[in-house]
């Protein structure tokens, strides 16, 4: 059977009361029973988030990432829901953001999408949800231990419809700019990586750094690293949804970026753990190995559907290398960005997208049957500039509207970005949540936490005398 076409007579796909819409999409429904099982595999990475931040940050303001990572998913879906699906791939607008057409999900329903022919809409809109949210997520790192959290919800929410929205436009939308450039980006190295690494240390530098971040705040002192493990595997795992789904069909091209994405997160650990063996003189770094996983699957994300298996663990293990170098790049360019988003994301994201420039081969990206793009590899060195541009445009766009938005909402009134210095000082969690959900004994039950309660009256210098103490 051939592909469904898109009726504009009937946007919603026709009247489930009078036809069996199912029809229109009988032989191929193997596609979209794909997509939306590997829907549900990505949406492991939001949570994956909130444990890997969590058990980096110091136990004291571990329930407030966690807390965010789950409150992000809420307020993306109802902006996704809003206007947030519409900005992006409404089938109207131009190259640079859509229109309202389909404002409040309007006629979303089950006719082919604008992504793919063989996908509802609805499915369709549901996966690209999550890529959003995803991004959100990652992007709260950047208000590491002192950022209020109603101020980062009201700013993911803007930040998606002014920053998300418009990059996804480009990069993904058939009318985009970047998208017929055209810059590769299999699956987020711009719109997901560089924007999320490149807002976080905007968010950084708009709140400023941490009360004594550079003395007592030790960079690589994670408070559980059974978190950080549980977090970089839901993230791993759901990251084979997040490129294995990127196709947005069920062919070959899906099992190959399934593939790279493993075996780039594999290198990725390798090259990370080889520096940490060299940095530390032979001892190991579990968190180092993590990050690894990580760097390696930020940096195969733009190129997972266009370069072939060996290549993919040249990229994980390149990106790595690199983001490990960078061990000291807070102190060097000065902004305490303590979660080192900037570095994983936004640096590995510009690494994976200039070797996507590279390497990227037509005989891989035609694994799907209609795409066929290549890069330097195949003789097309023009590619490396096209890929340059998309890295400049979106780190600048998002570094500077992001700062922008976040200096604005400071200056709303009952939104101020930082928390105050007592709360700082005893933590988020004993300042910001109700003290039955944190006891005496912290976060999971790990180690007595002593400090001055956010209801209690004493004052900043007090806060500063009794400071938590931990193991």
């Amino acid at each position: 059977m051939s592909e469904p076409i898109y009726n504009a007579s009937t946007p919603k796909g026709g009247d489930p009361t009078q036809i069996d819409v199912n029809l229109q999409y009988s032989g191929i429904e193997y596609n979209y029973v794909y997509i939306i099982s590997c829907a549900f595999i990505v949406w492991l990475i939001m949570p994956g988030i909130g444990l890997l931040y969590s058990g980096l940050a110091r136990r004291k303001s571990a329930l407030a990432l966690l807390f965010q990572c789950f409150l992000v998913i809420a307020v993306i879906t109802v902006q996704w829901m809003f206007w947030g699906y519409s900005l992006a791939y409404s089938r109207d607008g131009g190259p640079y953001i859509g229109t309202l057409k389909n404002f409040g999900l309007i006629d979303v329903m089950i006719a082919p999408s604008s992504g793919s022919a063989v996908l509802p809409e609805v499915v369709f809109c549901y996966f690209q949800l999550l890529f959003c949210a995803c991004t959100v997520i990652i992007v709260i790192g950047g208000a590491f231990e002192r950022g209020n959290i109603l101020p980062s919800l009201l700013f993911g929410f803007c930040w998606a419809t002014i920053v998300y929205c418009p990059l996804a436009r480009w990069t993904w939308s058939s009318k985009g700019w970047l998208y017929n450039l055209p810059s590769l980006d299999y699956a987020g190295g711009g719109p997901v990586h560089i924007a999320s690494g490149c807002t976080a240390l905007a968010y950084a530098f708009v709140l400023g750094k941490r009360e004594h971040s550079a003395e007592e705040v030790p960079r690589r002192k994670p408070h559980n690293v059974t978190l950080v493990f549980l977090g970089t595997a839901f993230i791993w795992c759901g990251w084979v949804g997040f490129n294995g789904g990127s196709t947005l069909n069920a062919s070959v091209r899906s099992m190959v970026s399934i593939f790279n994405t493993n075996a780039a997160a594999s290198t990725g650990i390798l090259g990370w753990v080889l520096i940490d063996l060299i940095r530390y003189r032979g001892r190991f770094s579990f968190v180092g190995a993590c990050e690894g996983a990580i760097a390696g699957l930020v940096g195969i994300t733009p190129a997972a559907g266009f370069v072939s298996l060996w290549l993919a663990a040249c990229i994980g293990f390149i990106t790595s290398i690199i983001c490990a170098l960078l061990q000291d790049l807070n102190k060097w360019i000065r902004i305490d960005e303590g979660m080192d988003v900037f570095k994983l994301h936004g640096v590995g994201g510009i690494v994976g997208a200039f070797l996507t420039g590279i390497f990227a081969s037509e005989s891989v990206s035609a694994l799907d049957g209609a795409t066929y793009q290549g890069g330097a590899i195949d003789g097309i060195g023009v590619q490396v500039g096209r890929q340059l541009a998309e890295v400049c445009a979106i780190s600048v766009y998002a570094f500077i509207v992001s700062a922008v938005l976040l200096y604005l909402i400071n200056w709303i009134p009952g939104m101020k970005l930082r928390v105050g210095e007592e709360v700082e000082g005893v933590g988020l969690d004993r300042g910001l949540f109700v003290e039955e959900e944190i006891g005496d004994w912290g976060l999971f039950g790990m180690g007595v936490v002593e400090g001055v309660r956010s209801s209690g009256s004493s004052s900043p210098a007090q806060t500063q005398e009794t400071v938590v103490k931990e193991k």
